[in-house]
């Protein structure tokens, strides 16, 4: 069993629903990751997700993407955050999914990045570029090495898809609730709860929602329609807009915090 499924298993006994934090690894630099990852850690965060940055980005929003430019900028590289993934693991034991386009992988081969992310720790993927009709030889290497490769639905699937990526997704799917990029609304898109409430239908997973979760209101209106809800841009907002290291993890922690609390 991952990671990914024992923290959904023990959140469900306790009726509780996860809050996934998402960071750019490299952003400002990875030593700045690391000191982020332990305050998003103390806020109580249950999984997180560390995007790698790219050039291209397929989705990210203006907020994501400046920060892969400042994280590529510090010279960060698939590899290295694989290295600090490993780094991480001797002192924490908190999922960690790696959210990445599928280039970054292609380069860097990927039967030999899933066997080297699975030993440094990753638990599970999210590849939003790699449609699940050209991934069957990624999925297999990513379940003989027990890494969860996660797929997303939007307000646009199907019926047929919905049913069909509750089949072959493995630790959660991720909702993305709005026709857009990522990046902070005032509140939910409509229709998320009758679209949640028919991909619940399809699937056993926990069913989480992205994409414009920016503040404890709209957290707490997700989560209660949903398993838990994925936070990006409001975090990664704090870090750019707080240079200073000790005033940047605080707020990072105490954001955290509140959007967990929002959640109980």
């Amino acid at each position: 069993m991952s990671r990914i499924t024992e923290t959904f298993n023990g959140l469900k006994a306790e009726n509780k629903k996860a809050l996934v934090a998402f960071i750019t690894a490299g952003d400002p630099d990875l030593d700045t990751t690391k000191e982020i990852f332990k305050a998003i850690e103390a806020g109580g965060a249950d999984i997180i997700e560390l995007g790698v940055p790219f050039s291209d980005p397929l989705a990210d929003g203006p907020v994501i993407q400046a920060s892969a430019q400042r994280a590529l900028k510090s010279g960060t590289t698939l590899k290295k955050i694989i290295k600090l993934v490993s780094e991480i693991r001797q002192t924490s034991q908190l999922p960690i999914v790696l959210m990445t386009s599928y280039n970054p992988v292609w380069a860097y081969g990927p039967e030999k990045f899933v066997a080297d992310a699975t030993k440094a720790g990753v638990d599970g993927m999210i590849v939003p570029d790699l449609p699940p009709e050209e991934a069957e030889e990624f999925e297999v290497d990513c379940k003989n090495n027990q890494l969860d490769l996660i797929y997303l639905l939007a307000p646009t699937s199907t019926h047929e898809r919905v049913s069909w990526i509750g089949e072959k997704s493995r630790g959660f799917i991720y909702y993305v609730s709005l026709t857009g990029t990522t990046g902070m609304r005032e509140g939910l898109a409509k229709g998320v709860a009758e679209k949640v409430k028919s991909i619940k239908s399809e699937t056993t997973l926990p069913v989480l929602i992205g994409f414009g979760i920016s503040n404890p209101e709209n957290a707490k209106e997700a989560a209660s329609i949903s398993d838990g809800v994925i936070v990006g841009s409001a975090i990664v907002r704090l870090i750019e807009a707080n240079p200073d290291s000790n005033e940047r993890v605080n707020q990072v922690k105490d954001f955290v915090s509140q959007m967990k609390q929002a959640l109980a």
